[in-house]
């Protein structure tokens, strides 16, 4: 059906291609930005996630929709933000107490890293089927159990993280854009979820 669209409007299956690729490039670097309040990257993920969910279904949308999406997203999303931010300095002790030689300090470390990495997935998947009116605490109830029932899914969203780090390893200005690709591994994840 969308090829059908493609021919239709005269544009080639490549172009349509390149055309989503650089589209999620250009919500990377909105994502970006939008992050930059520290515990807003919930509702900046949300908004580009719902931006590339509008260009994939070929419908309006470009910057001033992605900014009224994260404006709205952000309403409860700060407080995701914030236990994000949390969650990780739990973790951190945790890792400091494996390495301070600390009994059970090992083990603790271990699950802490274990469980951020499965909050981070959920965060994800969450923001990556937010829409207007839905509550971020409904939305991370329901991630969850989708990453807890779809590990393969799951599996592939924990990478788009891994990507992004190596991404500003090999240039810091590479990981800028590449926070699109990551909020398109969760909207493909959670189309993929949805139509199993």
């Amino acid at each position: 059906m969308a090829q059908a669209r493609v021919k239709a409007r005269g544009e080639s299956l490549w172009a349509e291609r390149f055309a989503v690729f650089a589209e999620t490039l250009l919500t990377g670097v909105w994502i970006a930005v939008a992050s930059v309040g520290v515990v807003t990257y919930p509702a900046a993920f949300a908004a580009g996630a719902r931006h590339l969910r509008r260009r994939t279904a070929h419908e309006g949308g470009g910057l001033r929709e992605f900014v009224a999406d994260f404006r709205t997203a952000l309403r409860g999303g700060w407080l995701v933000g914030l236990a994000g931010w949390l969650a990780l300095a739990a973790v951190w002790v945790d890792v400091l107490a494996a390495r301070a030689g600390i009994p059970g300090g090992p083990f603790a470390g271990a699950v802490g890293v274990l469980a951020l990495i499965g909050l981070a997935v959920a965060g994800l998947r969450a923001a990556a089927v937010w829409e207007p009116g839905v509550r971020w605490r409904t939305l991370l109830a329901d991630a969850g159990r989708r990453t807890v029932l779809d590990p393969a899914g799951s599996f592939l969203i924990m990478a788009g993280p891994a990507v992004v780090v190596l991404s500003a390893w090999f240039a810091a200005p590479l990981a800028v854009p590449v926070l699109g690709a990551v909020a398109a591994a969760a909207v493909a994840v959670e189309e993929r979820y949805r139509h199993r």
